[in-house]
């Protein structure tokens, strides 16, 4: 039994991935294919570090996130450019033909989501401008 526990649990950690980072830009929904929902957009994740001359330096790192079906429809609704959010999903390596040039990209595939901070919803600036109008 404990073999078989150990095997489950290890099989359930492949090709895991968490990122917490800000978003580059707004989330746009997409229709792809037979009717798929996707979302393409960017995550900043920063580190800070002392260099070799004791100095601090922020180093960030730029993902591609890629989200499907309901969560993607779910992150355009919720999410938007610079929020900070979570992510958990898995690592895609893939790669197309561009200018007969061969390409790779590598993707997270995000499967769940968390935001982590509050943001100004495109309905709530609706709601403030038609305020605003009125007054």
């Amino acid at each position: 039994f404990k073999l078989l526990k150990n095997t489950i649990i290890m099989n359930t950690l492949r090709n895991k991935v968490s990122l917490i980072g800000r978003l580059g830009q707004e989330p746009t929904l997409q229709t792809v294919g037979k009717g798929f929902q996707l979302v393409k957009v960017s995550l900043a994740t920063s580190e800070n570090f002392k260099d070799t001359t004791g100095k601090w330096v922020e180093k960030t790192q730029w993902h591609n996130l890629v989200v499907w079906g309901k969560t993607a429809e779910n992150f355009s609704k919720l999410a938007t450019k610079g929020q900070e959010i979570m992510t958990e999903g898995r690592i895609v390596n893939r790669s197309y033909e561009k200018d007969s040039e061969k390409r790779y990209v590598t993707e997270i595939e995000v499967n769940d989501f968390l935001l982590l901070s509050s943001r100004n919803t495109k309905a709530n600036s609706e709601t403030e401008t038609e305020e605003k109008a009125k007054k």
